[in-house]
């Protein structure tokens, strides 16, 4: 029983010992006692003094009375306010009551519904820290997760690391250039910053090389592409894509460091996962349904052998799924992922927490799984939200401009700690 339905039990109660009579819950009206007034429950008298024929004060005085007499382990005060009966419930039982709830671990939970959904977020990669918008990707998409749980259905919160690419190898090649042999430990940095110390250092010589470039006469994107960083960087991605033992081992140590100090994040801001996945182990998903869709002639081929798929009727253009060298494309992979995902799971709702930037391509995703007639297509949806900009614009993790995560939860921290003690808290 709720505590409003105990005060209207205790009323029809109380009028029915003083006036001989019965009531309902439909002879009177009880609501929040308003901000300004004293008390927690209000008693509307109007419609009683009609019946019974009474003042509001001498209806209301009888019956606070007799209620605070009556129930004084839940009622202990009462004031009458122009036809308004206040009543108050006693700090003992509100404690009581809290308590109860508290210790209820069922409390605001509904029953299994024998649905499942799978909620995506974080998305971290693995040559920076997690920043503040992981924070609020990270929060989100915990709530979403833990508000459905409550709401009976089954949740399996998934994370895809991208812990692949040019970004990656970028870092690596910083590491072993500049570091001399350091590492998280003998530094006493947290891993995930240390290694994105190294993606910050990656941006700055390789800046330096561009400008000295096209200084001695070539354009800027001549520079870009021939500055010797990006042709070792280049050259590192293809040595890991073709399993060169030497990158693997030192790609293996520099996300290990990283996934050590997510770790630590994660526990701080109370976020988990049931499922990861990872980039290098789904990035060559997704070719197999490409020649099923040539099959059906829902994806076609161009003349240099890449496969695309026509969604002008949609709204949308072409989309490449297959370049010319049968290497596949973002969209490729991340179809081959949720066709994954279902086909572990079955879930009936797929849940993607991210940026607005990519609502464009979400909607590609969704269109591409119908159009190729999957079945976990229509369960596709993305929860898309505004980015986190500082004042002087957009974060760049490779320029340094991000208000890191721990940094943030660190000063946070400090903030509250003070306020706490100025005001005589602790």
């Amino acid at each position: 029983m709720t505590l409003l339905e105990t005060l209207q039990e205790a009323v029809i109660e109380s009028l029915s010992s003083l006036y001989k009579q019965d009531f309902t819950v439909k002879d009177f009206q009880v609501g929040q006692t308003k901000p300004e007034f004293d008390g927690d429950y209000t008693v509307v008298l109007f419609s009683l003094i009609k019946k019974l024929k009474k003042s509001s004060e001498i209806t209301g005085n009888e019956l606070g009375e007799h209620i605070i007499k009556n129930y004084p382990s839940v009622f202990n005060k009462y004031n009458i306010i122009k036809g308004f009966l206040n009543i108050t419930v006693t700090d003992k039982y509100l404690f009581d009551l809290l308590q109860k709830k508290y210790n209820d671990k069922c409390f605001g939970k509904k029953e299994m519904n024998g649905k499942k959904i799978m909620v995506e977020y974080s998305s971290p990669n693995t040559n920076k820290p997690l920043h503040l918008g992981h924070l609020r990707n990270n929060f989100i998409g915990w709530s979403i997760a833990e508000i459905s749980k409550a709401n009976g259905y089954e949740v399996i919160k998934s994370c895809i690391v991208n812990d692949r690419g040019i970004h990656i190898c970028k870092s690596m090649l910083a590491w072993q250039l500049f570091a001399n042999g350091a590492t998280p430990e003998t530094t006493q940095t947290k891993g995930d910053h240390f290694v994105g110390d190294y993606y910050v250092k990656f941006n700055d010589e390789y800046k330096k090389q561009v400008e000295e470039l096209t200084a001695s006469g070539k354009t800027k994107e001549e520079a870009e592409k021939q500055a010797p960083l990006m042709k070792a960087t280049q050259q590192m991605l293809l040595d890991w894509e073709n399993n060169d033992p030497e990158v693997k081992s030192l790609w293996k140590k520099m996300n290990t460091w990283v996934y050590d100090g997510f770790e630590k994040t994660y526990q701080r801001i109370g976020s988990d996962f049931d499922k990861m996945y990872y980039e290098s182990e789904t990035y060559l998903q997704g070719k197999d349904f490409v020649q099923e869709g040539l099959e059906k002639g829902i994806l076609y081929k161009k003349a240099d052998g890449s496969v695309w798929i026509d969604l002008t009727e949609n709204g949308v253009d072409e989309k490449l799924l297959l370049r010319s060298d049968g290497t596949s494309v973002y969209i490729t992979s991340d179809i081959g992922l949720a066709k994954q995902k279902y086909e572990q799971y079955k879930p009936e709702k797929s849940i993607y927490v991210i940026g607005d930037e990519q609502i464009y391509h979400m909607k590609v995703l969704r269109l591409i799984c119908k159009k190729l007639g999957m079945p976990f297509a229509d369960g596709i949806y993305h929860l898309s939200y505004g980015m986190v900009e500082l004042p002087s614009g957009k974060m760049k993790s490779r320029e340094g401009t991000v208000v890191d995560a721990d940094d943030l939860i660190d000063e946070m921290t400090a903030t509250a700690k003070s306020h706490t003690e100025k005001l005589g808290k602790v």
